[in-house]
């Protein structure tokens, strides 16, 4: 890999394990849905209009942006409000190649390998370690709530990567090609509305509002961050590099993001982890490590889909 090109990955790395900080400290001033309704409302103008439609069908539209972006991001952003480290989030929502790999073998019947499967257990037995020192509370500032409402984020952004395979095939099958960016911007248009009926049922039209009137400079930064640094930016330099190299060669430095979110959280935020939850983490870590390097490479990538699998 090009220095340039490298010092380009690295950055978006850096962009998307700062991301969960960066949450972190959104949700403190603003409402967790009116945050992340505003991601998207500030992702879609003026990208909608420079980027072309997707090559993918009304439905399969509709659900990637329900998949991505309510069920991934509804029970991520208020769980972190609700009292989830931001660096645990950031390991915790990597469990999603997980239940990707899982429901590829179910659904998309993709082959499976034994040392897939090891990996599988190891970064299983770290969610169940990080689960019970949580449910059993033990754990430093984790709710059950909390950590349950991450697995159910990750499960959704699994859901949303096989839906995004799907679409690439279908995408194939008529001689056309899924373009990931395009659809990252145009499933912009499903979530707000959603997220906003979700943000209605837990405060308030009052409160929201006020919400918005006090907007302060930390919640606007976030805002900002969110739609442009780490969604805009970030999949624009990714799906560039994609393009020039191999997605099983860049897929596996996304497994940085996560090590990022937590130094940064440390450093930013001053969280704490007990021993458990660092054993915990590496055990995570280390599934998924063997899970990526193990992954059978296909004859012919289709276009995009390992973007999908590290949307963040």
């Amino acid at each position: 890999m090009k220095r340039r090109d490298l010092l380009l990955v690295l950055l978006v790395i850096l962009i998307w394990g700062v991301n969960f900080t960066v949450v972190k400290l959104g949700v403190a001033d603003v409402p967790p849905m009116v945050l992340a309704a505003a991601r998207y409302v500030l992702a879609l103008f003026p990208a909608i209009f420079l980027v072309k439609k997707p090559a993918i069908s009304l439905p399969m539209l509709l659900s990637y942006g329900l998949t991505v972006g309510v069920g991934q991001y509804a029970p991520l952003f208020y769980a972190m409000a609700i009292g989830m480290p931001a660096g645990v989030s950031s390991v915790l929502l990597q469990s999603q190649a997980i239940f990707t790999f899982l429901m590829a073998a179910a659904f998309l019947k993709e082959p499976t390998r034994p040392g897939q499967l090891a990996g599988l257990a190891i970064a299983v037995l770290g969610l169940a370690l990080m689960g019970a020192q949580s449910l059993l509370g033990r754990a430093d500032g984790i709710p059950p709530a909390a950590f349950l409402m991450i697995i159910a984020s990750a499960a959704s952004f699994g859901a949303s990567n096989i839906i995004a395979r799907l679409a690439s095939r279908q995408a194939v099958r008529r001689g056309q090609t899924l373009d990931m960016f395009g659809l990252v911007v145009w499933s912009c248009l499903v979530p707000p509305l959603p997220l906003m009926g979700i943000a209605l049922l837990l405060d308030s039209p009052q409160a929201i509002l006020a919400s918005l009137q006090r907007l302060n400079g930390m919640a606007a930064f976030s805002m900002l961050y969110l739609a442009y640094a780490a969604t805009l930016l970030g999949f624009g330099i990714w799906n560039v590099m994609l393009g020039r190299y191999e997605a099983g060669r860049m897929s596996p430095m996304l497994l940085l993001v996560p090590v990022v979110g937590v130094l940064t959280s440390v450093i930013l935020l001053g969280e704490r982890l007990s021993s458990l939850q660092w054993a915990g983490i590496s055990l995570i870590l280390g599934g998924l490590v063997i899970l990526n390097r193990l992954a059978p490479r296909p004859q012919i990538s289709p276009p995009a889909t390992p973007a999908a699998e590290q949307h963040m």
